[in-house]
């Protein structure tokens, strides 16, 4: 089946402002696959459109707190910033960190579990470089036909967490950098900030 570049590098890559050897694991602890397969797993039982009913609700929000366990969100922020990061206060890491958090909850999580409902999902080896993991899905589409998909992970606290997606070798964290760094580079960090607070706030709208 030859490869085609599909629509998920719009939900994987837009979704915020446009619409080696093996290592072995300790007892009982969770395979980076495994890890990928409960991410993938939360998100595509987080349900959209409307209405939703209460229980609805509170399943989406248990699905979504289960994958934000999985991603390393600390990581993921300081890495889309770069070195935006280090001119921050305290407070404002905490903040962008949040609204990081709810742009996954209420945008990319809804959009890319909407779009991976109907996919075949195909998990190849995974590989291992010293405390990085590598966990390789190919995407199959009836008519769109094939994507590669790298799932890169951490571990902390004795978990396998998520740092970063590869789409066809492209990294989804340093194409977010390079969106905000261009914003901030026109503008400023407080711009930044406002799309990012108008793009949630048209989600809960």
């Amino acid at each position: 089946m030859s490869q085609r570049r599909i629509p998920i590098a719009i939900v994987l890559l837009l979704l915020f402002f446009f619409g080696f050897a093996a290592v072995p694991l300790a007892a009982g602890e969770k395979s980076p696959e495994k890890c990928v397969q409960e991410l993938l797993n939360a998100i595509q039982q987080i349900k959209t459109g409307e209405p939703l009913s209460p229980q609805d609700i509170e399943n989406n929000r248990k699905y979504s707190d289960r994958a934000l366990d999985l991603l390393n969100l600390d990581e993921v922020s300081q890495k889309t910033l770069g070195k935006y990061w280090e001119k921050l206060s305290p407070n404002d890491r905490e903040k962008f960190s949040s609204l990081l958090r709810q742009l996954f909850v209420h945008v990319a999580f809804p959009n890319s579990g909407q779009f991976f409902s109907d996919l075949q999902l195909v998990y190849e080896d995974t590989r291992f470089d010293r405390s990085q993991a590598v966990v390789p899905v190919r995407v199959i589409h009836p008519d769109e036909g094939e994507v590669a998909i790298d799932f890169y992970l951490r571990k902390r606290r004795n978990q396998w967490e998520v740092v970063d997606v590869l789409l066809d070798s492209v990294s989804m964290r340093n194409n977010l950098r390079n969106q905000f760094y261009k914003v901030i580079g026109q503008k400023d960090y407080g711009e930044l900030v406002r799309r990012m607070e108008k793009r949630l706030q048209e989600t809960k709208s």
